[in-house]
C-alpha cells in the first residue's frame, strides 16, 4: 500500500507541476494583451487586479474541466491535444463572459483572441516538451508502477511485451505466475504471493472461482486489477446502442453518428481545398519534369476500392515508367518502373497531392485506410477474414496504419494484417483529434525520411 501511495503521490506532483507552469504561461501573456486593449493606460490599478482575476479565475475552472493528463500512462498524442485545445477555448470564453458581466467597459474581443491563440502554441508545446521529460524520468526509474501477470495465454503475452518493451510508459515487472492453477492454490496463503501494483490475469471465463478471488484479494490490497479475455474466447466484437438496448456486433464506429461524418466532411472540404492550391501553382513545373524524363501523361489514375466496396478512380502524379503491370504489382524499393523524378515526389509523398481532388469530389477522405488496387482487394478478401471492414469508411490519403509503421509495400501476409488491424481500430475510435494527430505525424514523415516510402 505504500508503493501505491507514493506512486499516487508524483503523480499528483507531475499534475499540479504541468497545471502550475499553464499558469505560469498565462500570466506571463496578461501583461502582453492588456498593452493591445485600447485605452489600457487609463486603467486604474483596480481595473488591472479585475482584468488579471477574472483571466485567472477562468483559468481556474478551465483547469477543472480539461487538466492535462500526462502523468497517464498510455495517454496519447491526440489526447493531449484535445485537452490542451478545450482547455485554451473554455479560459478564453470564460474570460469574455465575465469580463462583460461585470461591464468591462474596453475591446477585449479580439485581444483575448489573440492571448488564446499563443496560450494554445505556448500550452501545446509545454505539453510535449513536459510529455517527453516525464519518459526520460521513466526511463531512468522514476515514477514507475509494478505489474503482475497471471496467465500463458497469447493475448496476455501480447499484453506484457506492449507495456513493458516501452521504458516511457513506466511499468516494471514485479512477478509472473504462468500456471493459473499455481497461482489459485497461493491465494489460499496469500501472503506468499508477491503482487505489483496492478494485476492482470487472463484466463477462460469459466475459471470463475479464480477471477473473483483474484478480484476480491486485488481490492482488499488496494490493487488495481484487470482481466484480460483469451485468444479462444476473444471474438471481436462492439457493443452497439440500440434504442435502450445495447446488443454485440462485428462493427461499430463514431461515424456512425451522422454529425460526426458531416463535420469529417466539413474538414476534408476545407483542406483539400487549401491543399489543391500550391497544387495547381506546382502543376506546370512538375508537369514539364514528368514529360521530360519519361513520356506518358502526366496524372496516373486507377480504379480503386472505397466506401462499402464501390470502385473510383484514384488520381495521383505518374512516378513511373508506362508499363502494363501497374494495377496489379506494388511498387517495390529499387522499383526499375520508376524514373528518378518520380522516387523523389514517391518519397515526399508530393505525386499524392492530385488525390486532394478525390477528397473534393467525395471518394475520399484526408484520413481514412489507404484505398488498395481492385486485384488487391480480391486477393486479400480471401485471405485476411475482417479486410472488408476498412471499407465502412471512405479510404484516406493517410492513415493510422501509414504513420505507426505499416505504410509501403506488404510482401508478407502479416504486413497486410497488421494494417487491416490499424485500419479497423482507427474505425472503430474515431474522432476530429485523432484525425489530426495522423495528419500532423504525416507531416513530420515529409521532414524526416520514413524508410518505407518508396
Amino acid at each position: 500500500m505504500k508503493g501505491i501511495n507514493n506512486h499516487n503521490q508524483t503523480n499528483r506532483l507531475i499534475k499540479w507541476t504541468v497545471i502550475a507552469l499553464d499558469f505560469v504561461a498565462l500570466w506571463l501573456l496578461l501583461p502582453v494583451v492588456a498593452d493591445f486593449i485600447p485605452d489600457a493606460e487609463e486603467w486604474t490599478d483596480d481595473k488591472y487586479r479585475l482584468f488579471w482575476g477574472i483571466c485567472t479565475m477562468s483559468m481556474v475552472l478551465a483547469e477543472y474541466w480539461f487538466y492535462s493528463t500526462i502523468h497517464q500512462r498510455m495517454v496519447g498524442a491526440g489526447d493531449i491535444l484535445r485537452r490542451g485545445t478545450l482547455l485554451v477555448v473554455a479560459q478564453v470564453l470564460l474570460s469574455y463572459l465575465l469580463l462583460r458581466s461585470v461591464l468591462f467597459q474596453y475591446r477585449i474581443g479580439w485581444q483575448l483572441l489573440f492571448m488564446g491563440l499563443a496560450l494554445w502554441t505556448v500550452i501545446i508545446l509545454l505539453r510535449f516538451v513536459e510529455r517527453e521529460a516525464l519518459k526520460r524520468l521513466r526511463r531512468q526509474g522514476f515514477n514507475t508502477r509494478t505489474v503482475t501477470f497471471v496467465g500463458s495465454d497469447e493475448e496476455l503475452q501480447r499484453l506484457h511485451q506492449r507495456i513493458l518493451s516501452i521504458p516511457s510508459y513506466g511499468y516494471k515487472l514485479r512477478s509472473s505466475y504462468a500456471s493459473t492453477a499455481e497461482f489459485l492454490a497461493l491465494l489460499g496463503h496469500p501472503e506468499d504471493l508477491r503482487l505489483g501494483d496492478e494485476v492482470y490475469l487472463c484466463a477462460p471465463r469459466r475459471e470463475r472461482q479464480l477471477i473473483e478471488r483474484t478480484a476480491s484479494l486485488c481490492q482488499h490490497r488496494m490493487i488495481k486489477f484487470y482481466y484480460v479475455t483469451t485468444a479462444e474466447e476473444k471474438l471481436n466484437l462492439q457493443p452497439v446502442q440500440m434504442d435502450d438496448l445495447e446488443v454485440m456486433g462485428t462493427y461499430s464506429s463514431p461515424l456512425e453518428d451522422p454529425l460526426n461524418r458531416l463535420f469529417k466532411r466539413l474538414a476534408d472540404i476545407l483542406l483539400s481545398a487549401i491543399f489543391l492550391a500550391p497544387t495547381v501553382l506546382l502543376l506546370p513545373l512538375i508537369a514539364i519534369i514528368i514529360k521530360c524524363q519519361s513520356p506518358g501523361p502526366v496524372f496516373f489514375h486507377q480504379r480503386r476500392t472505397g466506401l462499402d466496396g464501390r470502385e473510383f478512380w484514384c488520381w495521383k502524379f505518374r512516378s513511373m515508367h508506362v508499363n502494363s503491370t501497374a494495377d496489379s504489382q506494388q511498387a517495390t524499393k529499387d522499383d526499375p518502373r520508376k524514373f528518378p523524378f518520380g522516387n523523389f515526389i514517391r518519397k515526399t509523398s508530393i505525386d499524392e497531392l492530385p488525390q486532394f481532388w478525390n477528397v473534393l469530389r467525395g471518394d475520399m477522405s484526408i484520413v481514412g485506410p489507404r484505398p488498395h488496387m481492385l486485384a488487391h482487394t480480391e486477393q486479400y478478401d480471401r485471405l485476411i477474414d475482417k479486410y472488408m471492414v476498412r471499407h465502412f469508411v471512405k479510404p484516406g490519403i493517410t492513415g493510422w496504419a501509414q504513420v505507426t509503421g505499416f505504410r509501403g509495400e506488404t510482401r508478407e501476409l502479416w504486413q497486410m494484417e497488421g494494417r487491416v488491424e490499424r485500419d479497423i481500430w482507427y474505425i472503430q475510435h474515431w474522432s476530429f483529434w485523432l484525425d489530426l494527430r495522423i495528419i500532423w505525424m504525416t507531416v513530420k514523415t515529409i521532414f524526416k525520411r520514413d524508410k518505407n516510402a518508396y
